[in-house]
């Protein structure tokens, strides 16, 4: 029998094999259909977060044309390209909606002799729901708000009947145009459904939706879940329209489901019976007796009964109780008057672009005015060196 070859002699194989293929791949031009990201000039910063940083940026071939790019973040480079990375690509390949932010194409920047960062181009959206919200300059009437959820559910209705959950509906997933139309946007966490039978359950991941959007059945380990999910968010975005902030901000799991519990009513089995079944409810102890409180609390915010229904079928503790979109969309709320209004009236009268990050980052530099006076340091010398171009932007 042959001796086996040894572990170093393995490892120096592959190397050469490796970089044996780049270098062909280097020679056939391996990104021909995939441009390089500099055609794009970046104008400023509008989203940053675990994913990576999202830049307003101009087509250099044709000023008029806005776009969003952001950077696909590579965690684990030896691993190749990332499973969700390319699973939300599919997807938005996949839908094609007018309240489903279109990717344009997905583009790269070579970075040495065999590395290149690869980055996603969408439509440019000028706010998000967010920003908007949190804008106390922007007063939105109740045909206003109907227009929005109007458009937030048509688009939850198309996602979900082409069996896509989006599993991070929040109010800054949500973008708006200047005129007005809604995008469901930031698909990462987004995946393809199937319909669960009782031998072939669902074993999805219970580990996404932002906590303060997240609904009582992932926080209580739910892994056969569908569709409901998405509407819970829904729920909180509209509640948030009335209120002006997000209603439930929990700080961990445990301090969520007791808003929920306070808001929504205590979560037992005679209101859910199918709770018993999960895990993480054997394990904890939570209030008995709260109740339902959705209609005080929100007759409070706005004057329409209709709009406080709704958010009360949306945020049904039960998932099987919770309206689909379809149902939400036939609720006497949005066929009583005031109508849905069209939005280019008021959209047109927000002078500047409305983007979480932007809020944020103006309420932390108006802070920091008040504690300390900025002054220009002395000696420092600018030699007017460019600082445009992604690679020194983005991380």
């Amino acid at each position: 029998m042959l001796p086996s070859p040894s572990p170093e002699l393995n490892a120096s194989s592959l190397k050469l094999e490796k970089e044996k293929y780049l270098e062909q791949f280097e020679r056939s031009n391996g990104f021909e259909f995939c441009r390089d990201v500099n055609q794009y000039q970046p104008l400023v910063k509008i989203g940053k977060g675990s994913y990576g940083e999202v830049f307003k940026a101009q087509d250099k071939n044709d000023p008029n044309v806005m776009v969003a790019v952001k950077k696909m973040i590579m965690l684990r480079e030896e691993e190749g390209f990332p499973v969700t990375s390319l699973r939300e690509v599919r997807i938005l390949k996949q839908l094609n909606h007018n309240n489903v932010i279109k990717l344009i194409e997905i583009c790269h920047n070579k970075e040495n002799k065999h590395r290149s960062t690869f980055f996603l181009v969408f439509e440019f959206c000028e706010h998000d729901l967010a920003g908007l919200i949190a804008n106390k300059e922007i007063k939105f009437e109740l045909a206003d708000i109907k227009q929005f959820m109007k458009q937030l559910l048509n688009g939850l209705f198309y996602i979900h009947l082409n069996k896509i959950l989006h599993r991070d509906i929040k109010s800054s997933n949500i973008l708006v145009t200047k005129t007005g139309i809604l995008k469901l946007a930031d698909f990462g966490l987004s995946r393809a459904f199937s319909i669960p039978t009782i031998d072939k359950p669902n074993k999805y991941t219970n580990g996404v939706v932002t906590l303060w959007y997240r609904p009582p059945e992932l926080l209580l380990g739910e892994r056969n879940y569908g569709p409901a999910i998405d509407m819970w968010g829904a729920g909180c975005i509209m509640a948030e329209f009335f209120t002006g902030f997000p209603v439930m901000q929990g700080s961990s799991e445990i301090s969520q489901l007791m808003l929920i519990s306070s808001l929504c009513g205590s979560i037992t089995p005679e209101v859910w019976p199918n709770v018993v079944n999960l895990d993480v409810y054997k394990k904890i102890v939570l209030p008995k007796q709260n109740k339902r409180k959705i209609h005080t609390h929100f007759i409070h915010h706005t004057s329409s009964s209709l709009g406080c229904d709704l958010i009360d079928h949306l945020l049904m503790l039960d998932p099987e109780k919770r309206y689909d979109a379809n149902t939400a969309l036939n609720h006497d709320f949005f066929w009583k008057d005031p109508m849905p209004s069209d939005l280019s009236k008021v959209m047109s009268q927000i002078k500047n672009n409305c983007h979480e990050y932007n809020v944020v980052q103006k309420r932390k530099f108006q802070k920091n005015e008040q504690i300390v006076k900025c002054a220009k340091p002395k000696g420092v010398i600018n030699n007017g060196a460019s600082t445009s171009g992604f690679h020194e932007h983005i991380y």
